[in-house]
């Protein structure tokens, strides 16, 4: 079945547009050994809580592999052992790294050729947030730019890119 689908769909939109809900339906009809991969970290109660009900929602059929900084290496142990894998999300794992001083360059290269070396279908998440206001602070101003940056570098390297807005799908590329 793999091999009919696009190996990379990309789904871009807000806060609660509906993203994650869309990529994981398509994942969820693309193959039946499904893997999740999480990128968020649980520093709080309210952040447990979102894992919580991320995790309720996916229901049966999913392994979970959690990857807060190590993206690329998580995709390419996914994609050996599942028939389609689900990233969710990159804003998460970019604030990871920007937490970390990773080098985000080096990092989204190493992410991008994951992808595209992923022999099943790879659905990825991210927030869209250069469509507000100007940040008035310069570590938010670095991460607009950044995520800016991360997302027309997997949009380039995705078959498929979606923006997702008020649960509506509209499609970009592909």
């Amino acid at each position: 079945m793999a091999g009919t689908l696009p190996l990379i769909t990309f789904i871009l939109g807000g806060a609660r547009s509906g993203k994650s809900s869309r990529a994981q339906s398509l994942a969820e009809a693309a193959g039946p050994k499904r893997c999740y991969i999480a990128t968020a970290q649980a520093f709080d109660d309210e952040m447990k809580l979102r894992i919580a009900t991320h995790r309720a929602d996916r229901g049966e059929g999913w392994t979970t592999l959690e990857a807060a900084l190590e993206l690329a290496d998580a995709v390419t142990s996914a994609g050996s052992t599942c028939d389609v894998v689900l990233i969710d999300c990159l804003t998460l794992w970019l604030s990871n790294l920007m937490h970390h001083e990773s080098d985000i360059a080096q990092e989204t290269i190493k992410l991008t050729a994951a992808l595209k070396h992923c022999p099943v279908p790879v659905f990825v998440v991210s927030n869209e947030v250069g469509l507000s206001i100007v940040p008035e602070n310069r570590l938010a101003r670095e991460f607009r730019d950044a995520q800016g940056r991360l997302n027309q570098d997997v949009a380039a390297a995705a078959d498929i890119v979606e923006l997702v807005a008020a649960g509506l799908p509209l499609r970009l590329k592909g």
